[in-house]
């Protein structure tokens, strides 16, 4: 089962934490995808790693019609409470339990990332599209407009070196995640980028939300809770505000394809 098992170990560790705490941050990005590939009543879309299904709560809000697949259990059951009437599996993404040709729309936030052969996971995303169907995917816009790499850098530099892995930003440039699309057999007819503001109440708050990603999932069980909290803390010290509050400003990239 290509990467899902790990993943979904990383992601399901603290799953209400990132559904409540870090998924919303990301609403005005969902809300440009949806408007991307023209999400309205009756469409029938699959939300590919949907996650806590915050983004297939607003496409259901859209009155489409709503699938979603993810790695970690723990999410697709806050998932499925969000959205009974949507059909929420646990899954890989190089291996979809679905018919071809099933789905108009698919929505991959920030997922297909994870997989461990992308360009896999965007082949078989493909299958399951209509003919002329859409798909939407995003990634992180470039470091200098993410302030979120304050982040990953103190996470890796509290870690030992790793001989591989291309990182968060591997997509960032411009015609990268385009050229994995096309990879996949993707049709590439549009992009956008998408300013997302990370903004929590307090320090405590900030640790809460960041900790319960996967990337900060695997760095605790690598060297411990307590290092990565401490390098983290650090790091986001100058993005304080005057009342406490913690505020990374972040841009997302996202790519549009049709078969």
């Amino acid at each position: 089962m290509g990467s899902a098992i790990r993943q979904g170990e990383l992601w399901g560790a603290a799953a209400r934490d990132w559904a409540d705490l870090q998924e919303p941050l990301h609403l005005p990005l969902w809300e440009a995808m949806l408007d991307a590939v023209k999400v309205g009543r009756n469409t029938n879309l699959f939300d590919a790693g949907c996650g806590g299904g915050g983004a297939s709560l607003l496409a259901a809000q859209r009155q489409a019609c709503v699938s979603g697949l993810d790695a970690s259990e723990a999410l697709i059951t806050i998932a499925r409470e969000r959205i009974p009437q949507g059909d929420f599996r646990v899954g890989d993404l190089e291996d979809l339990p679905y018919d071809s040709k099933t789905f108009d729309v698919i929505i991959a936030s920030n997922s297909v990332q994870y997989a461990a052969d992308p360009v896999l996971a965007l082949q078989k995303l493909r299958r399951v599209c209509v003919f002329q169907g859409r798909m939407v995917i995003s990634t992180w816009g470039l470091p200098d407009y993410c302030d979120q790499r304050v982040v990953f850098k103190a996470v890796r530099d509290a870690q030992p070196p790793t001989p591989n892995g291309s990182g968060p930003f591997a997509l960032s440039a411009a015609g990268a995640l385009e050229s994995l699309v096309e990879q996949a057999g993707w049709e590439v007819v549009g992009s956008g980028e998408v300013d997302c503001p990370y903004e929590y109440i307090d320090l405590e708050s900030h640790w809460k939300a960041q900790r319960s990603g996967g990337p900060l999932q695997a760095a605790i069980r690598s060297v411990g809770e307590a290092r990565i909290r401490a390098a983290v803390d650090r790091a986001v010290e100058p993005y304080r505000t005057s009342i406490g509050r913690v505020r990374l400003e972040n841009r997302f990239r996202f790519v549009t394809a049709t078969i």
